[in-house]
């Protein structure tokens, strides 16, 4: 550039009009197939799910929209989980899991996965 000046009058800005995934993703599921019944999970008050554009609202602590869920009340991870949901004003409850409330997965399952959640990639 000969002219100095050049750098500082500024770039140019191009924005895509339509911007698409480079693939469609695919939400984590519990292979183990184990029925949960009776187990523990978390009731919150209703929140969004932070994906963009993502429409599902949960009603219980999730990873990938899977109610997590723990075998005993007292687990030291559902506590933990259950305090950082009250920290929030999300208003947890530990109540035992129902396949009414939707489909679970066991939080140790989902930890040994590599903890995967919907909208939040990997670093």
């Amino acid at each position: 550039m000969d002219d100095p000046q050049e750098e500082l009058r500024g770039g140019r800005l191009l924005l895509e009009s339509e911007t698409t995934p480079a693939q469609d993703e695919e939400l984590w599921t519990d292979d183990d197939g184990a029925d949960h019944t009776g187990w523990f999970c978390v009731s919150t008050n209703p929140f969004p799910c932070p994906a963009a554009g993502c429409t599902f609202v949960a009603e219980f602590m999730t990873a990938a929209h899977l109610i997590l869920v723990w075998e005993q009340r007292d687990d030291p991870n559902l506590l933990r989980h259950a305090q950082r949901a009250k920290e929030v004003h999300r208003n947890p409850r530990v109540v035992p899991y129902e396949t009414s409330f939707g489909p679970s997965a066991s939080y140790y399952t989902w930890e040994a996965s590599g903890r995967p959640v919907h909208g939040v990639r990997g670093k």
